[in-house]
């Protein structure tokens, strides 16, 4: 698989996702599924949750598939 890097922005916040690095835990469904759903196209949401919601469940991402960018404020 190529090394992709696929990004999801809601006003400040950037949420990227590598496919190439995801285990496919589904943690990241399993704890904020209005935001991430393999089911739908794209699969991540920005607008399912707050920003602080988003960046927590990023955070717990097991394999660093996912990541974030954010203002120093964050």
């Amino acid at each position: 698989m190529k090394n992709v890097t696929k990004t999801y922005q809601k006003d400040d916040l950037i949420v990227k996702w590598q496919p190439h690095k995801c285990i496919h835990s589904a943690i990241c469904f399993h704890g904020l599924p209005m935001v991430f759903d393999p089911r739908r196209k794209p699969w991540i949401s920005m607008d399912g949750a707050n920003k602080q919601e988003i960046i927590a469940q990023v955070k717990r991402c097991p394999s660093g598939a996912l990541s974030f960018q954010a203002d120093e404020n964050t």
